[in-house]
């Protein structure tokens, strides 16, 4: 087995978690933030939603610059979010089914211009910087639901508006 055959099923895993997320996240409270420092509700489903293509990034380049524009979305509306997390989903599981296991083992660079800000093997960067990374932002996502009386959906086990899975 290679590593993205072991990566797979993770990645799948998230990634329908990641959707059952965002499928809930209420049109009416895109503007809606806990705390004047916090994301909106929109921008964050938004980053749920792209950070999948994280990805890709990692497996098709050297390094992620920050400086560089992100792409730029008009979203109107949960559909709109979910079309989004679906392409790059679709995309980062591509990246991730062609990739060789040699492929793993190069670095990655986050910069900030000419600062490096971390360098880690592919594979580190994957689990760290994408996986862990969306897995924290979709939990902020369920906080957001809870404070707006939307239920949770099941993720690792049931939550208390899901008792059966």
């Amino acid at each position: 087995m290679n590593i993205s055959e072991m990566l797979l099923p993770e990645f799948d895993m998230e990634m329908n978690n990641t959707r059952k997320t965002l499928e809930r996240i209420p049109e009416d409270k895109f503007a809606w933030k806990p705390h004047a420092k916090s994301f909106t509700l929109q921008k964050l489903a938004v980053h749920v939603a792209t950070l999948p293509s994280w990805l890709n990034t990692t497996l098709n380049s050297d390094h992620l610059d920050v400086t560089a524009p992100f792409p730029q979305y008009a979203i109107q509306n949960r559909n709109d979010v979910l079309a989004v997390f679906e392409k790059s989903a679709a995309e980062a599981r591509t990246a991730l089914v062609n990739a060789h296991d040699e492929d793993f083992f190069k670095t990655w660079s986050l910069k900030n211009g000419e600062t490096v800000i971390f360098t880690m093997p592919k594979i580190a960067v994957i689990r760290s910087f994408m996986m862990n990374h969306l897995i924290h932002h979709r939990a902020q996502l369920g906080v957001y639901l809870r404070l707006n009386d939307v239920a949770v959906p099941s993720i690792y086990g049931p939550s208390a508006d899901e008792s059966n899975m």
